[in-house]
């Protein structure tokens, strides 16, 4: 019996560890009107004692469609690792010329009605900008990057991220209306308690929606 209860004290003990070790950190992004922002991208990267004993697994990489739909690329941000495929279809009726000037991948493809581009490997990280040199108002945006958390948010503004080692992160937030060529905006916090769940706010001074009125600066990052 005093085996029987050693075991299960140690089993105990392993448990509230590993589940103290767990944290949950969501960020809330608004405008300056206080308004939730969407298609913000959002990143958590570690320093420091900042280390997980089990870094969060990446997926393999994988092909991802951005259509084009009602003049409109869908969605208006997306996602990559490096080493990930972007495959650029034409739903509409009409034809599309997508192209893109930006230094970590220039290229330019004219899609018909029902065509779909070649898949495109994104092999360098940073912001990929893509218009139609037809129509200039659609313009997508490919975020790729190897930060091991990285999301973006949804109409209520808001990214949460799960089960966080204790120690201290940086988090950055970039959205396609901020100005372009400026640094992300970022914030130091630390994890320090059992079960801790963290909020961070960023208040965002956003510029005109570029699908609404063209400018040309948005498409170089």
């Amino acid at each position: 019996m005093r085996t029987t209860g050693w075991v299960i004290a140690v089993l105990s003990l392993a448990v509230a560890t590993a589940t103290a070790r767990a944290a949950d950190l969501s960020v809330r992004i608004s405008d300056d009107h206080g308004k939730a922002v969407a298609d913000a991208v959002v990143t958590v990267l570690p320093q420091g004692d900042a280390k997980d004993e089990k870094p969060p697994v990446r997926p393999a990489p994988s092909t991802r469609t951005i259509d084009q739909k009602n003049l409109m690329f869908v969605p208006y941000i997306e996602i990559f690792r490096p080493g990930d495929k972007v495959v650029f279809r034409n739903s509409d009726k009409t034809r599309h010329h997508v192209y893109s000037f930006s230094p970590i991948k220039a290229f330019e493809f004219v899609l018909a009605p029902g065509e779909s581009s070649p898949p495109l490997v994104l092999d360098k990280s940073g912001v990929i900008a893509v218009g139609c040199n037809i129509h200039d108002l659609m313009i997508t945006y490919l975020y790729v990057s190897d930060a091991p958390r990285i999301a973006h948010s949804g109409a209520d503004g808001q990214v949460v991220f799960h089960d966080l080692p204790a120690g201290p992160y940086n988090v950055r937030v970039w959205q396609p209306r901020l100005r372009p060529n400026k640094p992300d905006l970022a914030q130091s916090m630390t994890l320090v308690g059992p079960n801790e769940s963290k909020t961070l706010t960023f208040d965002l001074q956003l510029l005109p929606d570029s699908r609404r009125e063209f400018d040309r600066e948005h498409t170089s990052y």
